[in-house]
């Protein structure tokens, strides 16, 4: 999907750092401290326009959030939300999702969500999928023992690759929905795409993954 360009959201992403952190590496290991609790800290990789983080923050004020987006013309709109819905547990990343060892200390973040991520469909491409088994080891870095990422989707391949993906790096595959809006779950918070998607009657994927106290070293390939 082509983004329009926004020459506007840069300067408005730096007028506002109290929400979009400048140099989030200085916060490493420091986050709690950051949002001035004891707080379970939750991340969104690839949080988009911010719909479902920003939801998310309204709904558990007793959890802090931090929204990981990289696109500029993307995470502004991200930014925009969070301003109106006036959530304090709320902070967001300008980042490459792809590098949270760089700024989370190990086991640091207690739940990882990942929404909706690019599929890269072709098979040279499958390292850049959010759930590769090289992204796996990073967020298990970053999680404490039995940490646990909530993944949904609308693309039955990249489904289907990640739920291999999970199985073979040793996690244990706590629940998985093949059409979650079809079943009673409580408390389900859309992205946009799950709006646009889940209106067209496509089926939505959703699986919740645990990292086990213990497993065998993964040799990745």
């Amino acid at each position: 999907m082509r983004l329009r360009n926004k020459p506007w959201a840069k300067d408005t992403l730096l007028a506002h750092p109290e929400m979009v952190i400048q140099n989030p590496e200085e916060w490493k290991g420091r986050w709690k401290e950051r949002f001035g609790n004891d707080h379970p800290i939750h991340i969104e990789i690839g949080s988009g326009k911010g719909q479902f983080v920003s939801e998310m923050a309204k709904k558990n004020p007793e959890i802090n959030y931090i929204g990981i987006e990289i696109q500029t013309s993307v995470i502004v709109v991200a930014l925009e939300k969070a301003l109106a819905a006036e959530v304090p547990n709320l902070q967001l990343l300008h980042i490459d999702g792809g590098t949270v060892t760089d700024y989370f200390a190990d086991g640091e973040v207690d739940r990882i969500y990942l929404n909706f991520s690019d599929p890269w469909p072709k098979k040279r491409h499958a390292k850049r999928r959010l759930t590769h088994a090289d992204f796996l080891k990073a967020y298990e870095q970053v999680l404490p023992l039995e940490g646990e990422i909530h993944f949904k989707t609308d693309n039955r391949g990249l489904f289907e690759y990640s739920l291999a993906s999970f199985s073979q790096f040793g996690m244990i595959l706590k629940q998985v929905w093949l059409d979650l809006h079809q079943v009673e779950f409580e408390g389900n918070v859309m992205t946009e795409y799950e709006e646009k998607f889940s209106a067209k009657g496509h089926p939505i994927y959703r699986v919740e993954a645990i990292f086990p106290k213990e497993r065998h070293p993964y040799e990745v390939k």
